[in-house]
């Protein structure tokens, strides 16, 4: 066959596709109409079984006198710790802002839901204790970076075997102390920006390993409270093309050994989040708990992460459409949750969430 009659037949496919590309599914966006089941959802939220938590990261003052106190449909507040502030030196333990907390909540009925944070999403700020930062922990902690190449904060060497033992040590500290007075304890999300080449000691099947020795502690330091893991995304994988089984790991791993799972970030319109955390929830049997939580943005179908989201975050955005109806019909019913973690934001709490879950 000369040239010339190779190329016809190459163009003829270029411009006519086979008729099975012309009706190619694309896995990608399996669920990026799921939500569409729900937008019709109203408000009052009828009773369920769901329990319903308040989200303050780190703003603890917040909690007082908040209006979760006072409605029945709130079970309490998740509160964000850091290791550093928990353990301050090598040993020495801290847990007087977590009594505090719970003798406060106590008082009104509520229970704690702690938040222990080893990443940090400010690249001025470490979550892990200045013992950690020395060549005995390979420096401990490293820059995590965004998707244009900047660090946009740092994250424990959850990779490392002797940073891991240390996490496992307060994980015990804290559990024989508080297993039987809080709600429970979830650990940070997954998804932290750091490779082989940002850092030569980081490795996918340690990290992959790191993270289940992670949630093996804290099952064994709680036996009684609930724990979790919020598995999102992890790097090196990139669902459902590049799908290289990590992720569907952790939520096996989480149900054998009765670890609950979830994640941050409620965005039921990105395929990010459809396809990871969101895909591994609605596709999987659960006996472990579920949970997802509303974080900054969310109300707004935003995350932190977006360029626009400074802008848009505090301006109420009004006329907007109230999503928290939707938002809860879909983990109710397509997650099937047993914990939603409402973030503290306004005006959309306010404005939102409370007309939402109200008592009447």
């Amino acid at each position: 066959m000369s040239k010339k009659q190779f190329f016809i037949p190459a163009l003829l496919l270029l411009i006519c596709p086979p008729l099975h590309a012309q009706h190619w599914n694309n896995p990608s966006e399996k669920y990026k109409d799921a939500y569409k089941k729900y937008s019709n959802a109203t408000c009052p939220i009828p009773q369920d079984s769901i329990r319903h938590f308040v989200y303050f990261s780190r703003d603890r003052a917040s909690i007082v006198n908040h209006p979760l106190l006072f409605s029945s449909r709130f079970r309490g507040a998740q509160i964000m710790y850091s290791w550093k502030e928990l353990e301050p030196e090598k040993g020495q333990f801290n847990f007087s802002p977590i009594r505090k907390d719970i003798a406060y909540l106590s008082t009104y009925g509520k229970r704690l839901f702690i938040q222990l944070q080893d990443v940090t999403f400010d690249k001025r700020y470490k979550a892990v204790p200045d013992y950690l930062l020395t060549g005995e922990y390979d420096g401990g902690a490293v820059f995590q970076y965004n998707d244009d190449g900047e660090p946009e904060g740092w994250t424990a060497k959850r990779w490392n075997k002797k940073v891991q033992e240390r996490f496992a040590i307060l994980l015990k500290a804290l559990g024989d102390e508080f297993d039987k007075k809080i709600e429970g304890i979830n650990l940070q999300e997954t998804a932290i920006g750091v490779n082989s080449k940002t850092d030569a000691s980081f490795t996918e099947a340690t990290y992959l390993q790191g993270i289940k020795n992670n949630m093996l502690a804290a099952k064994k330091a709680f036996p009684n409270a609930t724990t979790m893991l919020y598995a999102n995304f992890i790097p090196g994988e990139w669902l459902p093309f590049d799908d290289k089984g990590y992720l569907k790991s952790i939520y096996e791993y989480g149900e054998k050994i009765g670890v609950g799972l979830g994640g941050p970030d409620l965005m039921v319109t990105r395929k990010g989040q459809l396809n990871h955390a969101l895909a591994q929830m609605h596709e999987g049997k659960f006996t472990a708990p579920l949970g997802i939580a509303v974080q900054d943005g969310n109300y707004i179908s935003k995350t932190g992460a977006d360029k626009d989201y400074e802008e848009n975050k505090d301006s109420g955005l009004k006329g907007r459409k109230n999503l928290v109806p939707m938002l809860h019909a879909f983990a109710r019913d397509f997650l099937k949750v047993n914990y939603i973690f409402w973030v503290n934001q306004e005006p959309y709490f306010e404005e939102d969430v409370i007309p939402c879950l109200s008592n009447e």
